[in-house]
């Protein structure tokens, strides 16, 4: 079967202790697991403010999964976090080939930081040219 590349964000309750938290993501990446879909990144964003209040609630733990599965498996993972009255929002989306490779580059650093050995480099070409003229 043909697997998409999906990105999930769900926004757990934030009364939580840190310990259940870790239980409810382990059990989530366990369902993709079980049902055959390869996980390719995470991200435990933390507690953060909310843009908007959610069940009363002004905060929540932010987490984030990428992974590769079929339509059928993403289905399933849905249902779970419905039936769990931990999470208050998700969303999973359909990566598109230009997401998949920002999000590649993303992981491994290339995107979103200075590259700080690049800076004296271009003063000395700098430096050269104001000399040769």
């Amino acid at each position: 079967m043909f697997q998409n590349q999906y990105e999930t964000v769900f926004i757990l309750t934030p009364v939580l202790s840190e310990a259940q938290v870790k239980e409810a993501v382990e059990k989530f990446k366990k369902t993709l697991t079980d049902n055959g879909a390869e996980l390719v990144h995470e991200e435990h964003w933390g507690l953060r403010k909310l843009a908007y209040t959610i069940q009363h609630k002004n905060t929540g733990f932010y987490q984030l999964v990428q992974f590769k599965a079929t339509a059928k498996i993403v289905a399933t993972l849905e249902t779970e976090y419905k039936r769990d009255e931990r999470v208050m929002r998700y969303l999973t989306t359909k990566l598109d080939k230009y997401a998949v490779d920002y999000s590649e580059r993303r992981s491994k650093g290339l995107i979103g930081k200075k590259n700080v050995e690049s800076a004296p480099a271009k003063e000395e070409n700098a430096e050269a040219t104001t000399a040769a003229e």
